[in-house]
């Protein structure tokens, strides 16, 4: 069951406690409950959810995985003809699945597929792939005691409900009977505002996110104390966004992790109150509760402590692999039950280090970079206040790293970088090539984006300004 059962129940034992919040407006548990329940009968077998963030979104969402019902949950600010390819391809799977439906709210046989992920993208069709009611009540058991989800916190996740790290917080709150609130866009005055009056007591959240709400938290007096969990996710908190929510959120326990959506949970970390964050690692802690995992090279091997490899996962959580869009590479399965994504990195110690996405990686003379760690390195020199790497051609090297900083108060130059790096940072991983940026290229999600990065040096974009070799 993924969480239906446990609205009827919370709704049975505290209807009037509030459920959901979206920008203001407010569910408790009956109101949740019977507007799901009133619209389940004209819900479909396999439909397409592809609405903004709104109460309505919840509720529809609860409808719409009803019984043996399946959904798939579509990025409104995707371009309408994308949209309208992806309909299209539920409805034919809608016609292949013939699920059998009934019209309660309840949940439907544990082993049956009832959501329909998709990656994210903004041109190409995303991929789609299937998970559990399973897999996400086994998901829910490990989160829960992972991260201390409490019955009395109250969890803000301020990003869009479409992607899959707000719609989880959203069933796992369902789940544990918490209240969960968004927003209908992301704002850093609206969320201020939220932490001050609302009594949010935990944040899930992107590092982005993370980096302009603690620093204009500070500069602005906005009062966190009350918050006592930060969950990160997209990428590995570098060293300034960990030492600026640290002092804006002095009594959080600030957890990252390391996940896909295809794997669900694989390891994580918390950092408590009274810890001072590393400079400049790659580690992402150790694996989640019923989790395993291991390096292998491509043909399978496992590998030793230290090599990098790709990371495999073995675990209940794993999704049951692809509807469309599966080139063979996306989702590989070793000895059966373990599977990978392709993902870089290595274990030491029982603590995994990531690397990277292979895609990602830059092979400058003959030697394997990547990008996340030189990033990691960059924003750990004083005067740099974001950083984001990338390969470039080069007719000598194949590629060379190029690196971009967002200078923090003061500005700096070439010379500090590299001075800094020699310390964290081998020699044959280090930038050839810095540049100054406004801001960081970033998606509509919020995550860095390293091909934005490389287009504005092509174009000479006015956000970015060469700082030399």
């Amino acid at each position: 069951m993924p969480f239906l059962n446990r609205i009827q129940r919370w709704a049975a034992e505290r209807p009037h406690d509030t459920a959901v919040v979206v920008a203001g407006r407010r569910l408790d548990w009956e109101q949740l409950r019977d507007q799901a329940a009133s619209v389940v009968a004209d819900t479909k077998s396999v439909s397409a959810l592809c609405e903004p963030n709104s109460t309505d979104f919840a509720v529809k969402f609860a409808a719409a995985v009803a019984g043996g019902r399946q959904c798939a949950v579509l990025d409104p600010a995707w371009p309408a003809a994308l949209q309208d390819d992806i309909v299209h391809r539920v409805h034919a799977s809608a016609r292949a699945a013939a699920v059998a439906t009934d019209d309660a709210l309840e949940d439907g046989p544990a082993d049956s597929p009832f959501l329909i992920g998709l990656t994210s993208g903004t041109t190409s069709v995303p991929k789609a792939f299937t998970r559990s009611r399973r897999s996400w009540q086994e998901s829910f058991e490990a989160s829960i005691e992972f991260f201390g989800l409490r019955r009395d916190d109250v969890t803000l996740a301020p990003g869009p409900l479409a992607a899959s790290l707000n719609l989880y917080a959203l069933a796992e709150c369902l789940y544990a009977g918490s209240e969960f609130q968004t927003l209908k866009t992301f704002d850093v005055g609206d969320v201020h505002a939220a932490i001050t009056h609302d009594r949010v007591t935990r944040l899930v959240l992107v590092p982005t996110m993370l980096r302009m709400l603690s620093e204009r938290g500070l500069t602005g007096c906005v009062d966190a104390s009350g918050v006592r969990t930060i969950i990160c996710a997209g990428s590995k908190l570098d060293a300034r966004t960990l030492e600026a929510a640290r002092r804006w959120a002095p009594n959080a326990t600030i957890f990252e992790y390391y996940g896909a959506s295809e794997l669900s949970f694989v390891s994580g970390a918390g950092l408590p109150a009274s810890r001072t964050p590393s400079r400049g690692g790659t580690g992402i802690g150790r694996p989640f509760p019923g989790v395993e995992v291991r390096i292998i090279d491509d043909a399978g091997s496992p590998l030793e402590d230290g090599e990098p490899g790709n990371i495999c996962v073995r675990s209940a959580m794993v999704s049951d692999g692809y509807l469309w869009g599966d080139d063979g590479q996306a989702l590989r399965a070793f000895d059966n039950d373990w599977f990978t994504v392709g993902d870089q990195g290595y274990l030491e110690a029982g603590e995994l280090h990531i690397l990277g996405r292979r895609s990602d990686m830059i092979l400058t003379a003959g030697k394997n970079v990547y990008p996340h760690e030189v990033e990691l390195a960059l924003s750990a020199v004083p005067g740099v206040a974001a950083a984001v790497a990338a390969g470039m051609p080069d007719d000598l090297r194949g590629q060379r790293v190029v690196a971009g900083v967002v200078p923090s108060h003061g500005g700096v130059t070439a010379a500090q970088l590299r001075a800094g790096l020699e310390d964290i940072l081998a020699r044959d991983k280090r930038p050839l090539q810095f540049y100054a940026l406004a801001e960081l290229p970033v998606t509509d999600r919020g995550k860095v984006s390293r091909s934005l990065f490389l287009e504005w040096i092509s174009t000479r974009d006015t956000r970015v300004r060469s700082l030399g070799s």
